[in-house]
């Protein structure tokens, strides 16, 4: 699945005009039966989109709408966009078609807006800093982290310093013609024509725990099919340190491309560069480096406190009487700043001139293409859902709500999570107990709906999950069991709702996924008809294609025919 926080793109609706369903009087065997819609009312025209699709809905014996519209800021919208929504609630209303606000994704980044602090922090420790007249700079390695990174030592196109690259003299070749520095660079081509595409190479580089590093590559590229096989990758023991996505043209002059990571415990790291599933074209790779950061994307909020100690520690210094207030002025997780900020000492500091101090913090950072975990042990987190639900239910008035709690790739790092003493599992079901209570006390007989994933051992419910550190298995034991369960990696259809059914969950099927036909959608109503306590399917877009939405409700009304739900 992939992100479902972010915003789609609007097109033009082309809606097909079938007949109805449900000629024969036989009405569809689901209680829920939805259409995913995104539009965030920004627009006059997205008013006209949300009507067309509840009609063809309608039409087609659907009865509800996920609705993505960034809700849970509605206490802080305009008139006009309040405005817009009126519309909307009328238009689905006409055509009865429920609207079912989807909310509160702490996965991609619920109330970063009102206070980016609020994003998980990694913890950094005991980081050195020099004193040099009135402020402190961090304490970085004068020689390179790396060996060989311009690509310059090298013997039978094979790199000195590196301890793999695929297939030298076939694959990888030293090039002194096309460089961007230097007498070399590292050419990359004829990939296409092995298993698998690859063309990498890396390197093993020493670094001490609980910092923050960049690494960074120049890269020139000529026709590369896909332009998405480029990666640029940091790895431990336990998995990629840096899972974010480094974009790159197909065909591009030399452009520089980075990534910041934590090193969390390792004392060595693996980074790779190069190509995973390439096919066509040309890479070049030149003036490859690391270096240690400080305070980039420092964190500031109760529950990442910064301390500033001796270098004994002995003694530790006091924010405002020996500093002055420490912040990243330019919070970016996905673009962080290129230089460390420094700290300035107050007059009257206790600090010394040329004293070293040991400086922690804890840092945000972005995975994939700028997806953001926020912390669920912030209690202002809660303050904020609270607002929002009551502007919901006030606007609104839902019968039902989703929790849009999928892909919660951080968590359990910062002071926060730790000092509750609590399993990963635990706080995320906590978190989700105390959502549902949120709805609740606005909306007492509300029914509450949420993603599958982070619930399913036979999905995300696990350890060694990116960033997060502990382990999510069993947070199903954890969560209201009056929640409806959606799921939706199909691979996986037939455990999974069985699984949910066996716990005396109410499943939901979250099937299409923009396919070029209902091939999907065939198979989720074969596991949903075989599953006891299944509530009904939704035609989930990420794409804006509701081209086959006529048929999609016209199979449910043809095909669903449910168990009946176990007696208590």
């Amino acid at each position: 699945m992939t992100q479902k926080a972010a915003a789609l793109a609007c097109g033009l609706l082309i809606l097909s005009s079938a007949a109805p369903v449900g000629q024969a009087g036989q009405s569809p065997a689901y209680p829920d039966r939805w259409v995913y819609v995104s539009r965030n009312l920004t627009r006059d025209e997205h008013v006209e989109e949300i009507r067309q699709i509840a009609q063809t809905a309608s039409e087609h014996g659907l009865n509800g709408m996920l609705f993505a519209a960034g809700l849970e800021g509605v206490d802080r919208w305009d008139a006009k966009r309040i405005e817009r929504l009126g519309r909307v609630k009328a238009a689905c209303g006409e055509r009865q078609i429920e609207i079912v606000p989807l909310v509160w994704s702490v996965g991609y980044g619920t109330c970063l807006g009102l206070n980016p602090n609020l994003a998980e922090g990694l913890p950094c420790a005991d980081v050195p800093f020099l004193v040099a007249g009135r402020e402190a700079r961090p304490v970085t390695n004068a020689a390179p982290l790396v060996a060989n990174g311009g690509f310059e030592a090298f013997a039978n196109n094979r790199m000195k310093g590196f301890a793999f690259h695929d297939r030298p003299g076939e694959i990888s070749f030293a090039d002194t013609s096309v460089r961007r520095s230097g007498a070399a660079s590292l050419r990359l081509e004829s990939f296409g024509a092995f298993e698998h595409g690859h063309a990498r190479v890396m390197q093993e580089v020493a670094v001490t725990p609980h910092r923050q590093y960049r690494v960074a590559c120049w890269v020139k590229t000529d026709r590369l099919e896909p332009a998405g096989a480029f990666k640029l990758q940091v790895y431990g023991p336990d998995g990629c340190l840096a899972p974010a996505d480094c974009k790159i043209g197909a065909t591009a002059d030399w452009t520089r491309v980075a990534l910041v990571f934590n090193s969390l415990q390792c004392d060595k790291v693996k980074i790779y560069i190069g190509l995973w599933g390439g096919q066509a074209g040309r890479v070049w790779l030149d003036d490859f480096s690391l270096e240690e950061l400080a305070l980039v994307n420092v964190l500031r909020r109760p529950g990442t406190p910064v301390t500033v100690r001796s270098e004994d520690g002995q003694a530790v210094y006091e924010e405002g009487r020996d500093f002055e207030r420490i912040g990243d002025d330019r919070l970016s997780f996905a673009k962080p700043r290129e230089a460390s900020p420094s700290i300035r000492l107050t007059e009257g500091s206790r600090i010394a001139d040329g004293q070293r101090l040991l400086v922690s913090y804890c840092h945000g950072t972005a995975i994939n293409d700028g997806q953001v975990t926020v912390c669920m042990s912030e209690p202002e987190l809660y303050e904020h859902w609270a607002r929002s639900a009551a502007a919901i239910q006030r606007h609104l008035g839902p019968g039902k709500w989703f929790l849009s709690m999928d892909e919660i790739r951080a968590g359990g790092t910062c002071q926060a999570c730790r000092a509750r003493k609590m399993s990963l599992a635990q706080i995320l079901g906590d978190c989700i107990t105390k959502q549902e209570a949120i709805i609740r006390a606005v909306n007492p007989a509300a029914k509450v709906y949420i993603w599958s994933d982070m619930l399913d051992p036979n999905h995300n419910a696990h350890g060694h999950y990116f960033l997060a550190d502990g382990d999510f298995t069993d947070a199903w034991k954890y969560v209201p069991k009056d929640l409806v369960i959606c799921c939706w990696y199909f691979e996986k259809r037939e455990g999974s709702l069985r699984f949910f059914s066996d716990h005396g969950f109410e499943t939901l099927a979250g099937a299409y996924y923009d396919a070029e036909d209902l091939a999907n959608v065939a198979g989720w109503i074969s596991a949903m008809n075989g599953t006891p306590r299944g509530r009904g399917i939704m035609y989930t877009t990420w794409q804006n294609k509701y081209r086959l939405l006529p048929d999609f409700g016209e199979a449910v009304a043809r095909d669903s025919k449910p168990l009946p739900s176990p007696r208590k």
